[in-house]
């Protein structure tokens, strides 16, 4: 799994501390740079690593880089566009989620890595979770058979605060949270036809647009793929949880992950499935997971990024052509919550 190619990280914030950077010392990918607005976070987080270079700004980092390397942007999506302008032509790009703040400014994004023939991917990693892979893995050897049902269900109490932009976001749970759960659906199942959504506030939280989502993606009458999100269940722990359901044909996978229950603690994630055999009554099983969606779901993520660079496939599976249809639903759902149900009035 370890690569010779040189990482160079821009933005040195939490997300890069936390997930980014242990995952990819899991994985031995070669880190050899590093910059952010504030030269003292990019030099703590440098130290912490053990990262060769800090440099000043991305200019600095542009003027000094050469070669065949890749950029790690972990910067709010509002930047995106500004630091892609300065990237050469050609470069391997790993993008944090999302892509753009909206889907007009994706599909900016996706014009602008096309015109500079960028091989640039989206860190929709929960996609690479390895309970995700190992779901994935029955899927591929059809012991679930037809999958006929996807259902995604978080219900624990997330301190938003912790994250200063997003008090100031006209959209939040869909775009920054429950875009992880539309882009796994999608990942499974294809496209769907339609999708439905409302997305609330919560009057603990006012100052934030909303917390809570339901979406529907519609796969049409034989296929049911639901998310259900409350980040506001402030009772303690006991009623905290947070599921991915997937049923087939032929067996169904339940993944209790563990990393949003008392965040950012987190508990322990659980792998539990069930195949039917002909006349037996169905025995769930555990199966043992190594590793979880933090920080290991981020190899995954880079090693796409690298296997492009390394020539071995031909375009990242989370490339911006991929997840520009992520950021299609998800704007989607914004559009069906504003939108609003059929009114009561119009059939009485």
């Amino acid at each position: 799994m370890a690569s010779n190619i040189p990482i160079y990280i821009i933005g040195a914030g939490g997300i890069v501390n936390a997930a980014h950077l242990p995952a990819y010392q899991i994985a031995g990918f070669n880190v050899q740079g590093i910059t952010d607005i504030d030269m003292a976070k990019a030099e703590n987080t440098a130290e912490k690593f053990g990262i060769p270079k800090v440099f000043s700004s991305v200019e600095e980092m542009m003027k000094q880089v050469t070669g065949k390397v890749i950029y790690d942007i972990a910067v709010p999506g509002s930047q995106t566009i500004p630091l892609l302008q300065q990237l050469p032509e050609g470069s391997f790009v790993l993008l944090q989620k999302p892509m753009g703040e909206s889907y007009a400014e994706a599909k900016q994004i996706l014009n602008l890595t096309r015109t500079k023939n960028m091989h640039a991917a989206i860190n929709f990693q929960l996609r690479y979770a390895p309970y995700i892979l190992a779901a994935k893995e029955l899927i591929a050897k059809n012991q679930l058979g037809e999958l006929n049902d996807v259902e995604v269900n978080v219900n624990v109490y997330t301190p938003w605060n912790i994250w200063d932009f997003l008090m100031k976001s006209n959209r939040v749970e869909i775009l920054y949270h429950s875009i992880h759960y539309i882009d796994l659906v999608r990942n499974l199942l294809g496209n769907p036809q339609s999708v439905y959504a409302k997305t609330t506030k919560h009057p603990s939280m006012p100052q934030l647009a909303s917390v809570r989502s339901n979406i529907i993606m519609n796969y049409g009458d034989m296929i049911r793929a639901n998310i259900l999100t409350n980040h506001c269940h402030n009772y303690g722990i006991p009623k905290q949880q947070s599921y991915i359901k997937i049923e087939g044909s032929k067996g169904a996978v339940v993944i209790n992950f563990g990393a949003l229950i008392n965040y950012p603690r987190g508990a322990a994630d659980s792998f539990e499935y069930v195949l039917l055999e002909e006349g037996k009554e169905p025995e769930w099983k555990t199966m043992a997971i190594e590793g979880s969606w933090f920080p290991h779901a981020f190899i995954g993520s880079m090693q796409q990024v690298i296997m492009a660079a390394e020539g071995k496939i031909e375009q990242p599976d989370n490339s911006v052509e991929d997840a520009i249809d992520t950021m299609a639903c998800m704007e989607a759902a914004y559009l069906s919550s504003e939108k609003g149900g059929i009114k009561l009035s119009d059939v009485l």
